[in-house]
């Protein structure tokens, strides 16, 4: 039978109840109750009859087995509200329910009870419900959603002597349980339990069931299942979803575990173990976290992969939250290399690849003769910047010669008989600089070659294997080099007089390789009848005029 919108006097309804409860109805259901006074047509003295067989009857029983009432307004506010919960804690049957009906406390029933089913959600019901009850022997679920209990080891204390009881939720309350607090005392045939929607924090795990099977904490404000806090080694089922865990929970404490829940939590990176400390895990759900694609999240994803179905929702519902740039991207689509992710790898192929990069420049240096090079630059740089500080004014340099001879000290009998008569007598003479009458005396090696190669016009190279043998010999090619590139001149005269076999020039002559295989030179030739045109074409390529005023102190000096 279901009675909906029932607003009459507490006396009617007492007397519709009474009728009820002798006819055949096994089930009553009634919606939007509402009781009103004054006591009508009854007297009160005719009232407390009704009341007193309407007691007799409920504790009697009859076919009455279910009864529910569903959104109750009480209006009457003058008579004993303990007479109504005796009369609700003492009735005969199987199953009640009372929902939203602002119901703050339930009484102990007397004698042993025969509820099964106690159904008080939505009511504002405290931590003082059922203390010390021990008549509640039979009951198998109880359900207190939506109430007004704080303390957990106070309803564990509540549920100590229900010795049937299977199912307990308490959710949308506002438990918390406090370390501190005295030790939690459960039902021990309790095997599920729904505490989602509180206050718990990490504590809870150490006051719970030991039996448990199936444990709902989703909602709460969970960090993490510390090692060693708990031992449940019975339960199967276990929900976090919507807490505040950074990492998934391990199996130490749930050696049975089938099922876990850690949607909508804060786990960036989750732990790639968890699949082997959780070897019954029959399902993982783990969507909608805030996963961070980077190095430490590979080894998950790569057990995700293995899983075989064990991650509900796999790959669709894991996607990557950081960084900015992969936001959205789906979890299996997130590859890194080994070497990215390999921190020693990454080490140790940084550091042979330094080496190597060391041991190719070495090489390179000394087989090119680099710190030579590195050397002349600096005393040419050098012999710059002290001419400048000591000569600031003759910084335009004036050229002096046609051209500076560079020769080995072994092939200067050719250059004193030959080369020096040939160009400094006869028409058109040439004005040679030589480092036997024209470097100063006081100055350095290097700092005479550098100004003789500057006050020429031309630089006269007299190759032979003795120049390559000679250290001064190749310092002027270098210095005559540099010119060559800075002022972008033609100056370098090549006279090859006798045959260099390649395997006599060392690797640093590279420069010398390169002129002789890309510039012309002149070979002196050992028939007589073929100098006059030797001398011919060096004194064509050395032709220039000096600038007049040299020229005629050079004059006025003869």
């Amino acid at each position: 039978l279901m009675l909906d919108t029932v607003d009459l006097q507490w006396a009617i309804i007492l007397q519709i109840f009474l009728f009820i409860w002798c006819s055949p109805v096994e089930h009553l259901t009634v919606r939007n109750l509402t009781f009103r006074g004054p006591l009508g047509e009854l007297t009160e003295y005719e009232f407390l009859p009704v009341l007193s067989s309407l007691e007799q009857l409920i504790s009697l029983g009859g076919s009455m087995k279910v009864l529910t009432l569903e959104h109750v307004r009480n209006k009457v506010f003058y008579f004993n509200q303990e007479i109504l919960y005796r009369q609700f804690s003492e009735m005969n049957i199987a199953s009640l329910t009372i929902y939203d009906a602002y119901m703050p406390h339930m009484l102990c029933p007397n004698r042993t009870s025969s509820f099964q089913y106690l159904n008080f959600s939505h009511n504002a019901l405290t931590d003082e419900l059922f203390q010390n009850c021990g008549t509640l022997t039979d009951l198998k679920l109880l359900i207190l959603e939506r109430n007004k209990f704080e303390s957990l080891s106070k309803v564990s204390f509540m549920t100590s002597r229900m010795k049937l009881l299977k199912y307990l939720d308490m959710s949308n309350n506002l438990l918390s349980h406090d370390a501190a607090d005295v030790q939690c005392r459960w039902a021990e045939s309790l095997t599920e339990l729904d505490l989602s929607s509180n206050q718990l924090t990490d504590s809870v795990f150490e006051c719970l069931p030991v039996n448990i099977k199936k444990l709902n904490l989703q909602n709460n404000q969970i960090t993490s299942v510390a090692k060693g806090m708990a031992e449940l080694k019975s339960l199967e089922e276990l929900n976090l979803a919507s807490n505040r865990l950074a990492d998934l929970p391990g199996c130490s404490g749930f050696m049975s575990l089938e099922f876990l829940n850690t949607e909508m939590n804060l786990i960036l990176t989750p732990s790639a173990d968890f699949f082997q400390s959780c070897p019954r895990v029959k399902e993982l759900q783990a969507r909608h976290n805030p996963f961070k694609c980077s190095c430490e999240l590979q080894d998950f994803i790569r057990l995700a992969r293995q899983s075989g179905g064990k991650l509900a929702g796999w790959p669709a519902a894991y996607v990557c939250e950081y960084p900015e740039d992969l936001r959205g991207t789906q979890l299996k689509d997130f590859h890194l290399t080994e070497l990215a992710c390999n921190t020693m790898l990454l080490l140790v192929t940084a550091l042979l690849l330094t080496l190597v990069l060391v041991a190719v420049v070495a090489f390179l240096c000394i087989y090119l003769d680099v710190p030579w090079y590195v050397q002349m630059t600096w005393q040419w740089t050098q012999t710059k910047r002290r001419a400048w500080h000591n000569h600031p004014e003759e910084q335009e340099t004036v050229l002096q010669f046609h051209a500076f001879i560079s020769y080995s000290e072994r092939d200067s009998l050719w250059v004193k008989n030959e080369l020096i008569p040939n160009l400094e007598k006869g028409e058109g003479c040439v004005q040679l600089c030589q480092h036997e009458r024209n470097f100063i005396p006081g100055k350095s090696i290097v700092e005479n070659i550098i100004n003789c190669i500057e006050k020429s016009y031309k630089s006269i190279f007299v190759l032979s294997p003795n120049f390559v043998q000679s250290e001064w010999c190749h310092y002027e090619l270098y210095f005559a080099h540099h010119k060559l590139f800075s002022e972008n001149s033609n100056s370098l005269i090549l006279i090859l007089l006798e045959p260099i076999p390649p395997h006599i020039v060392p690797a640093r002559y590279h420069k010398l390789k390169a002129l002789m295989a890309k510039r012309t030179y002149l070979e002196w030739p050992k028939e007589r009848s073929k100098r006059a045109l030797f001398w011919a074409n060096l004194r064509a390529a050395i032709s220039i005029n000096l600038p007049i005023s040299f020229e005629e102190n050079e004059e006025q000096s003869d």
